[in-house]
């Protein structure tokens, strides 16, 4: 494919990688190589995963936030990653977008997690331009008072991440293996998964919603197309990611501790 090439002359490089389908741990061992390793900025985007998996973020604790005995039934892959952020369900309905950049590349950001989520907002309000009632609500991307975007962030001594799951579209049953977390943001009143998220699919459609991404990221940076096969390829073999699977005898572990 040929490399495309968007952007202002001044404004900093940022490689787009467009994936689809990729598996959500390879995505996240990816993405904290790039973080750690490279000295480049990114923004990598996820068409959908590859089958359902959990992902918590790297303090979650699987009895607090999960219905364990129903994932343990159905076999559902959970998933510990690098980054903070709350509880996620994902699978083929699911777009992942993550943004990876040095410091110095935003330099009207403070590196630290309220001043990224603020930009991050503005860059998805480009996207969502004219679409109903589109905001940032304490940390989730929302239309109205329901929820369609969670984000995850960790943060280095030079450079940042900043990405986001959004629902496309989701399956009914996948909410189901999923508690209510203890700490929930205000705007949620208690509602339950159901009646607290909404689907992007009702507003725009996964391409649209793609290609305007890549464009708003074209008024901040210098954009350039980059291959998956090439960014594999930049992976250092010698990094040790810190995402993991969790072991069936740790969701054992806490489904006792989930009883007692």
């Amino acid at each position: 494919m040929a490399t495309r090439q968007v952007g202002r002359v001044g404004l900093p490089l940022m490689n787009i990688v467009r994936m689809k389908g990729v598996p959500i741990l390879q995505q996240l061992e990816i993405e904290e190589c790039l973080l750690r390793t490279s000295s480049d900025n990114w923004c990598i985007i996820n068409d959908g995963t590859d089958k359902p998996n959990i992902v918590m973020g790297v303090s979650g604790k699987p009895a607090e936030l999960l219905e364990i005995s129903p994932v343990l039934e159905d076999r559902i892959p959970v998933i510990r990653r690098f980054t903070g952020g709350g509880t996620v369900i994902v699978d083929d309905g699911t777009i992942f977008v993550s943004f990876i950049c040095n410091k110095e590349a935003v330099p009207d950001v403070q590196p630290y997690p309220r001043p990224i989520m603020s930009w991050s907002s503005l860059l998805y309000s480009k996207v969502f331009q004219g679409t109903t009632d589109f905001r940032l609500r304490e940390n989730d991307y929302v239309f109205g008072l329901r929820k369609f975007g969670g984000n995850a962030q960790s943060i280095t001594k030079n450079r940042w991440i900043h990405h986001t799951s959004f629902l496309w579209d989701y399956k009914t049953r996948n909410m189901s293996y999923l508690k209510l977390p203890k700490r929930t943001p205000e705007y949620r009143l208690a509602r339950d998964h159901l009646d607290f998220i909404c689907p992007m699919k009702d507003y725009l459609s996964r391409s649209d919603f793609i290609n305007k991404t890549i464009d708003a990221a074209g008024s901040h940076f210098s954009v350039k197309s980059s291959e998956f096969d090439a960014l594999k390829l930049r992976s250092n073999s010698k990094f040790t990611p810190t995402s993991r699977l969790l072991t069936k005898q740790e969701l054992e572990a806490a489904a006792i501790k989930s009883c007692e």
